[in-house]
């Protein structure tokens, strides 16, 4: 693998990639599908998309900021 290839990040192949982000939601790159407690498929509607970490969301499972007004801490 090239130096290039390296630092250009993972390749659509290799699958999604989910970083969280510090005191705030999980953000998901690449090809993945979302599904519902009962396997429905659910729409991000966008790519990348952030997913809830606070549990506070009203747009479960996806993040509406709500972490910033209830002072969400990943560190705890």
């Amino acid at each position: 693998m090239s130096d290039a290839q390296r630092d250009a990040g993972p390749s659509a192949e290799a699958g999604p990639v989910i970083t969280p982000y510090p005191d705030g939601p999980l953000i998901v790159r690449g090809p993945v599908v979302v599904t519902d407690t009962e396997g429905n498929v659910i729409d991000p509607g966008r790519s990348p998309f952030a997913l809830c970490r606070c549990g506070r969301s009203g747009a479960k499972p996806f993040c509406d900021g709500t972490h910033k007004k209830v002072g969400f801490s990943s560190s705890s």
